[in-house]
C-alpha cells in the first residue's frame, strides 16, 4: 500500500493528538467535557494563527525569529492603543503589516539570511511593545473579548476557530493561485521567475499575509487573557515553528501544510496540560514538548523513508 507524502503530513500529526488527548481524558476524565475542552485548548487559536503566519514565512524558505516578540507587540497595541484609540491603532498594526512586506523584499533584494534581519527585528519589535505598554495592563477590546470568550453549541469555541483557520488557510495555500504561487517561490523561485512572475511581489505578498496572521494572533491572545504585556508571547517563536514542522511541514522546499499546522498548534497547546496533568515540574515542561517533538519528527522520517522504499520498488 502506497502512502502519499501529503496523507504522511497529516496522519502523523493527527494521531499526535488523539493520542495525546487520549491519554489526558484517561488521567482527567473529568476533562471529557465541553468545559474540560474548552479549558484543555483555551491559548489554541493565538498559537494556531502565529503558526500559520509562520508556516507562510517558511513556505517560501525563510524563518522568522521575531515572530513572538511581534505577537508580543500587537498585544500591547491591541490592550491599548486599539482599546483608546481604535483609528490610531488599527493605522499602527497596518504599518505593522506593511513593515513586514517590506522585510520580505529587502531579504530578497540584499539576499540575506531570514533569521538574521529576524531576528534584529525582534529587537525592535520588543522595544516598540515595551514603549507601547512598559509594565503589565492594558483592557481587551470589547469585540475582541466577545469572539474569544464566545459559547457556540456542542463545541468549544477553541475547536471551532481552529477548525476554520485550518479550512480557511488550506484553501488560500493549497487552492489558490496565489498560494501556489507561493509554494513555487519556495520549490524554485527562477522557474516562477522564467514564468513571468514576480517573485519579490510574492514574497512581499506572503510576508504580508504572515504579518496579518501575526496580528489577529496578538489579538487574540488579548482577547483571551484581557490584558497585555512586552514578554506575552516570547514562547509564541519556538511554538511557531514546532507546530509547523509537527504539522508536516519543512524549512525547504515550500513544503507545507496549513491542516497539518493547525493540529501540530493544538498539539502543542495539548502537551502542555498533559505536562501538568503528569505533575512534571514547568522547569522540565519545555524539555518534555522538545522531546514530543523528537519523537514524532521520528516517526515521520521513518514513513517517509518507508515511502520512498516502495516508490524504488
Amino acid at each position: 500500500m502506497k502512502i502519499s507524502s501529503g496523507t504522511i503530513r497529516l496522519i502523523i500529526p493527527a494521531a499526535s493528538l488523539v493520542l495525546l488527548l487520549a491519554a489526558v481524558f484517561y488521567m482527567q476524565p473529568r476533562a471529557m467535557s465541553y468545559n474540560g475542552l474548552n479549558l484543555l485548548f483555551n491559548l489554541a487559536v493565538p498559537i494556531a494563527l502565529a503558526t500559520i503566519a509562520q508556516m507562510l514565512i517558511m513556505s517560501v524558505n525563510d524563518l522568522d525569529l521575531s515572530m513572538g516578540t511581534f505577537v508580543s507587540f500587537c498585544a500591547c497595541v491591541a490592550a491599548t492603543l486599539l482599546q483608546t484609540s481604535p483609528a490610531l491603532g488599527i493605522l499602527i498594526l497596518l504599518g505593522a503589516i506593511a513593515t513586514y512586506a517590506v522585510i520580505g523584499v529587502v531579504i530578497h533584494l540584499r539576499e540575506l539570511p531570514s533569521i538574521v534581519v529576524t531576528l534584529g527585528m525582534s529587537f525592535v519589535w520588543g522595544g516598540l511593545a515595551v514603549l507601547i505598554l512598559p509594565s503589565p495592563g492594558g483592557t481587551a477590546p470589547g469585540f475582541a473579548r466577545w469572539i474569544m470568550t464566545a459559547k457556540p453549541p456542542l463545541v468549544p469555541m477553541a475547536i471551532v476557530a481552529s477548525i476554520l483557520i485550518a479550512a480557511v488557510t488550506h484553501y488560500f495555500v493549497m487552492r489558490s493561485s496565489f498560494g501556489v504561487l507561493m509554494r513555487g517561490v519556495g520549490g524554485n523561485d527562477r522557474s516562477v521567475e522564467r514564468a513571468g512572475w514576480s517573485v519579490i511581489g510574492i514574497r512581499a505578498g506572503t510576508y504580508a499575509l504572515a504579518g496579518l496572521f501575526a496580528v489577529l494572533a496578538g489579538i487574540a491572545l488579548v482577547g483571551l487573557t484581557t490584558s497585555a504585556d512586552a514578554n506575552i508571547a516570547l514562547r509564541y517563536t519556538l511554538l511557531s515553528i514546532a507546530g509547523v514542522i509537527l504539522g508536516g511541514g519543512e524549512f525547504v522546499g515550500g513544503k507545507v501544510s496549513p491542516i497539518g499546522a493547525v493540529i501540530g498548534a493544538l498539539t502543542l497547546t495539548l502537551a502542555g496540560s498533559f505536562l501538568s496533568f503528569m505533575r512534571i515540574s514547568p522547569d522540565w515542561q519545555i524539555g518534555a514538548q522538545g522531546a514530543i517533538l523528537i519523537v514524532v519528527l521520528a516517526l515521520r522520517l521513518a514513513l517517509n523513508r518507508l515511502e520512498k522504499r516502495e516508490k524504488s520498488q
